[in-house]
């Protein structure tokens, strides 16, 4: 009998989605066979399969956020962002692909003319995660399609019935079932669709551990395309604020959005020493406002579940540590339904812990840092091995433009909470957040190669330096050839 991999929804426990795990080799092999054919056809034939793929998630709206919700766990009302989000990513990534990767040709010397176009990869490995898995993926996944690549996409193991109706959806549109594949299973088929010497690359999305693992794996591999996004410790540094209201509400969306599960999550608030107990009022008021409950809750919750009971033990665990290093709670992590992994919103003191690690808390705890000093706020901000996000709320231009300039991260807002980051823009880290290969509008980049080409329409050749004269024997005459 073949082995299965069943979904659950977090906020229940009922089983929703059931599937036969797959095989790497296999689905490979399928993609591979499908490739030529595909990549034969007009980038202009790739673009219309795509708008039709948008059109068909756009007829099947509420039915895919009904689905994300249930099996992530996330208030529906953001199910129905992420499902927007999956549509949109189509006319940008063909506004991506007409600016990051046209055609161009330039004049040369003798009438010469140079080209410049580029080619898919030929098979990609796209491994999604579960904090937004159709959207996340998607981001790869279209782009890839439209340079021209065929696609094997394994799901999180968490949310693998989100990733089977995205491939579905593209299989209705007109995606041959060949040029995408979808292969189900856990850490094992991801290991192994990584190892595969049947792709070309692989595009990667989820923990900074996982990301470490693949580029020493890739290291050995320099001929295959790895695109890593990863996560973050991102900074929120508020200093001189004047609507404390604003600020906090900026914070709290910042900090506990999709429950804290997400790369762009504010991790540390960053504020001055003695100048920050009217904005903690201002904060905490709000957190206790927050409502936890069910994805399709009435009044809808502005937080649902973590993903699983091993995510939730873990944050536990993490905020346990925190407090043994000395930290001290001012909004405690708790969970909330001992059956389920609901915890509620956190906020911790750790301006004097020992020790603190450096460690992506995927989840709803908020760290806070008193500092003395603006400097202070950069060098606290800058504190980390990641960089991937980071805020300033300040009305002082000056402020901001020393902040931008000297805070190490790929996304850096003003006033603007750290996540919610624009498809319509580059999205990547620095440090342990990427490895230099923003996504989102420059997706374009890594899913085809440029190819230079010097062209004329007849075989013209000469050579000016370094050959013996030529001689013709019967009237001793030099030619010059």
């Amino acid at each position: 009998m073949t082995e299965q991999l069943i979904s659950s929804e977090p906020a229940t426990g009922a089983h929703i989605w059931a599937g036969p795990i797959g095989d790497a080799g296999s689905e490979v092999a399928a993609a591979r066979a499908a490739l030529p054919e595909w990549a034969r056809h007009s980038v202009t034939f790739r673009i219309e399969t795509l708008r039709r793929f948008a059109n068909v998630v756009r007829t099947r709206e509420q039915e895919f956020a009904d689905l994300i919700a249930r099996e992530t766990g996330k208030p529906y009302w953001e199910a129905l962002t992420e499902v927007g989000a999956v549509i949109n990513k189509v006319e940008i990534s063909v506004d991506a692909a007409g600016e990051r990767t046209p055609m161009r040709r330039l004049e040369a010397a003798l009438g010469n003319k140079v080209t410049v176009r580029h080619k898919p990869h030929g098979v990609l490995g796209v491994l999604g995660p579960y904090n937004f898995p159709a959207h996340l993926p998607n981001g790869h996944i279209v782009p890839a399609l439209i340079a021209g690549n065929a696609v094997v996409f394994k799901p999180s193991e968490k949310t693998p019935a989100t990733g089977a109706m995205l491939v579905a959806c593209l299989h209705e549109a007109g995606v041959p079932e060949g040029v995408l594949r979808l292969l189900i299973g856990g850490p094992d088929q991801g290991r192994a669709l990584a190892r595969e010497d049947g792709i070309d690359g692989l595009l990667f999305t989820g923990s900074a551990r996982a990301g470490m693992s693949l580029h020493r794996q890739f290291a050995e591999t320099p001929h295959k395309i790895l695109a890593l996004e990863l996560g973050g410790n991102n900074p929120i540094v508020v200093w001189g604020a004047k609507d404390l209201p604003a600020a906090a509400t900026i914070i709290v969306q910042s900090a506990f959005l999709s429950a804290g599960q997400r790369c762009t999550a504010a991790r540390r608030l960053i504020v001055e020493d003695g100048q920050h107990e009217a904005l903690l009022t201002e904060v905490t008021k709000l957190i206790d406002r927050i409502i936890v409950d069910h994805p399709f809750a009435d009044p809808q919750p502005f937080m649902g579940p973590v993903i699983d009971d091993m995510a939730a033990e873990t944050l536990l665990d993490q905020w346990v540590g925190l407090m043994m290093k000395g930290g001290i709670p001012i909004r405690r992590l708790e969970r909330l339904n001992e059956d389920r992994p609901y915890l509620s919103p956190a906020l911790i003191d750790v301006t004097n812990a020992k020790d603190r690690p450096d460690a992506e808390l995927f989840g709803p705890v908020l760290q806070l840092i008193r500092v003395k000093d603006f400097d202070a706020a950069i060098a606290e901000a800058n504190n980390t091995k990641f960089g991937l996000a980071a805020s300033l709320l300040s009305q002082d231009p000056k402020l901001y433009d020393r902040f931008w300039n000297e805070v190490r991260a790929g996304v850096i807002n003003w006033n603007r909470p750290t996540n919610g980051a624009p498809s319509n823009a580059p999205f990547g880290g620095v440090g342990m957040s990427g490895n230099h290969r923003p996504s989102a509008y420059y997706a374009a980049d890594y899913c085809a190669y440029p190819v230079t080409s010097v062209e004329a329409q007849v075989e013209r050749g000469s050579i000016a330096q370094g050959l013996r004269p030529a001689y013709v024997p019967e009237n001793d005459r030099v030619i010059d050839r």
